[in-house]
C-alpha cells in the first residue's frame, strides 16, 4: 500500500474517533465480505479473529491460527477496499510485550491503520495474563504504534467476561492502566449490561470504548450511555454460515432448493465486485 493511501485512511479513521457521535465499525471475513460492507456503506472495517478462523476451516481461540494466516486475512481486506481497517490481533501471537510489538508493526505493514491487542493467554487453564504483564503489553504495542509515520489506533481489550471471569472491578482496573499505558481505545468483550458499561466509559473518559453489539441494547441507547464505537465481532461470518448450513440442510433432509429463492442474484453481486475491484 502507497504511504499516502495509508496515512489518508490512518487519518480518516482518527477523525472517526475523535469527531461527534458513535459509529458501527463491522467485521469482515474475507475480501468479498469487505467490499459488500464498503458498498453498504460503512465508514470503517475491523477484521474478525472467529471469522477469519472459520474461513480458513479452523476453530477460534485454541492458538491454531498463525499470525501469518491472520496478517495475510488483513492484507487481503486492507487491499479490498478503500475504507480504515483495524486488525483483531488477539494477544499479540505472542507472550512477550515485545512480541506484541512486533505484531503491531507487522499490522501496520499489511495495511492495518488500527489493531487490538487483548489480555487474553490463550490457555484454557490460565486465560488472563497477570495484570503488570498485560500492562506491559499494551504499553509496548503503544510504542510501536507511536514510532509509525501515521496515527496507529490502539485498541486494548480486558477479555475477564469472555472467559468465565464477571470480575468488573478488576476489568474496570486494567482498562483504566491501559488507558495510561497510552491505548487509544478501550474495550471489554462480554459486558452486557447497562450499568457495566457506563461504569467502564465512566472509568476510562475521556477515551472512547468501543462495545460488541448487543441484542438488548440498540445503536442510540449505546450512544446515549457514551459508548463511542461499535463492532460486530463474529455475528456477521455466522450469520453467513448460518445461511449456508440451513440451505444444506434443506437439501440433505428435504431434497429441496427453495433456499435459491432469497440468494443473492448473480448479477448483482457480479456487478458489486466488479465496481469494487
Amino acid at each position: 500500500m502507497a504511504p499516502s493511501s495509508q496515512a489518508a485512511r490512518a487519518a480518516a479513521f482518527s477523525q472517526l474517533h475523535a469527531g461527534p457521535g458513535i459509529f458501527v465499525i463491522p467485521n469482515p471475513w474475507d475480501a468479498g465480505s469487505a467490499k459488500v460492507l464498503a458498498n453498504r456503506g460503512f465508514k470503517a472495517l475491523a477484521t474478525t479473529s472467529a471469522g477469519m478462523s472459520f474461513s480458513i476451516g479452523k476453530p477460534d481461540g485454541d492458538g491454531v491460527v498463525t499470525r501469518e494466516e491472520a496478517l495475510e486475512n488483513v492484507r487481503s481486506i486492507a487491499a479490498a477496499t478503500s475504507l480504515p481497517l483495524s486488525a483483531d490481533l488477539e494477544n499479540g501471537y505472542g507472550d512477550d510485550p515485545e512480541y506484541c510489538a512486533q505484531t503491531i508493526l507487522m499490522a501496520a505493514e499489511a495495511g492495518a491503520v488500527g489493531g487490538s491487542i487483548e489480555d487474553a493467554t490463550g490457555k484454557e487453564n490460565d486465560p488472563i495474563y497477570p495484570f503488570e504483564l498485560s500492562v506491559q503489553r499494551v504499553r509496548a504495542a503503544v510504542q510501536a504504534a507511536r514510532g509509525l509515520p501515521f496515527p496507529f489506533i490502539l485498541t486494548a481489550r480486558a477479555e475477564n467476561f469472555l472467559h468465565g471471569r464477571s470480575d468488573l472491578p478488576d476489568t474496570i482496573r486494567r482498562l483504566t492502566a491501559f488507558a495510561e499505558a497510552g491505548a487509544d481505545v478501550l474495550f471489554a468483550p462480554g459486558l452486557k449490561t447497562r450499568e457495566e458499561i457506563e461504569a467502564v466509559v465512566k472509568a476510562v473518559a475521556p477515551k472512547p470504548v468501543n462495545v460488541l453489539s448487543l441484542g438488548n441494547l440498540t445503536l442510540k441507547e449505546l450512544e446515549e450511555m457514551g459508548v463511542k464505537r461499535i463492532s460486530l465481532g463474529s455475528s456477521l461470518a455466522r450469520a453467513a454460515y448460518a445461511a449456508l448450513i440451513n440451505a444444506a440442510e434443506e437439501i440433505r433432509r428435504k431434497g429441496s432448493f427453495s433456499y435459491t429463492a432469497t440468494a443473492t442474484p448473480h448479477a448483482q453481486l457480479n456487478e458489486l465486485f466488479r465496481a469494487g475491484s
